[in-house]
């Protein structure tokens, strides 16, 4: 598993799962003759996607960025249509670095679509429980809003197999909340109108997760926004905002989507001068 360490953080990906979706509308309005340079698909105009938790080791806590594509939660049908081909395989992650669910003090969720949210939950005895008893779950409150009161769009991405049995494990938060010394979640809208990142900063050392906003590498242009974006507008104006403040503090951007690179740095004219790869093995399922 690859690990990054920032200043007093250590981020290390898990193994959350894959998928395949529409290149087109994971690029919006962008042509296909642009994005494709970017980032390949295949015969099916789909794209590789992760789906891969991060966790966050700091001061001594353990904190988890989403919870990836879950394993057993979906049908065989949105198997098919997600292009899923790995389903997660979170707690073996976990096991390989010594650790448990129980080890997780505290799940950030940058928002609570199915493909960050599944994993919040699992089968058990016939049975949905959570993967992580009695550990708080922050997430923004417009978003917890719109997971329990989904409208017509929205409705078949919050799910509430991953928020009902386990409602009384959020806690919700306006526009900002201060997780850990240097670590805060935001709300940014954009993506989901309860769509959050996460912010650290210790001394010159900084990354920003931007989750959905710049799901991949390919998505660093400030214009090039998803076609699954709520409000697009939102989106181009926080990742102007996001990507001029880290250029400007020498920030990592790590990713929970992509397929190739788990995290980059850029200069200031937005080359790349740092990155993490993305390892290429088989995760074993459960």
């Amino acid at each position: 598993m690859e690990s990054l360490t920032v200043g007093r953080a250590t981020l290390t990906w898990l193994n959350g799962g894959v998928n395949h979706l529409d290149g087109g509308a994971m690029f919006g309005v962008v042509p296909k003759a642009l994005w494709s340079k970017k980032y390949p698909c295949n015969d099916k105009n789909q794209i590789e996607l992760r789906t891969d938790p991060i966790l966050l080791e700091l001061d001594g806590k353990r904190y988890l960025i989403d919870s990836g594509m879950g394993n057993g939660k979906l049908t065989d049908k949105q198997l098919r249509n997600f292009g899923v081909t790995e389903q997660s395989s979170l707690e073996t992650s976990l096991q390989v670095l010594g650790l448990s669910t129980s080890d997780v003090d505290a799940v950030l969720m940058t928002h609570l679509h199915f493909d960050h949210a599944c994993g919040l939950t699992k089968w058990q005895d016939n049975a949905l429980t959570a993967v992580f008893p009695d550990t708080p779950i922050y997430v923004n409150q417009t978003e917890w809003e719109e997971m329990r009161n989904p409208n017509i769009r929205s409705v078949n991405t919050y799910w509430k197999d991953n928020w009902q049995p386990i409602e009384n494990q959020f806690i919700s938060f306006e526009q900002q909340i201060t997780i850990a010394d240097g670590l805060e979640m935001i709300h940014t809208g954009g993506h989901s109108d309860g769509h959050s990142i996460l912010l650290f900063k210790d001394t010159e050392d900084m990354f920003i997760h931007m989750a959905d906003l710049m799901p991949t590498h390919a998505h660093q242009n400030k214009l090039w926004a998803l076609a699954y974006d709520d409000y697009p507008v939102t989106s181009v104006h926080e990742k102007q905002k996001w990507m001029e403040y880290g250029l400007e503090h020498n920030a990592w951007y790590t990713f929970y989507h992509d397929a190739y690179y788990r995290a980059l740095k850029f200069d200031k004219d937005g080359n790349v001068q740092g990155h993490i790869e993305r390892k290429r093995y088989h995760y074993p399922e459960k």
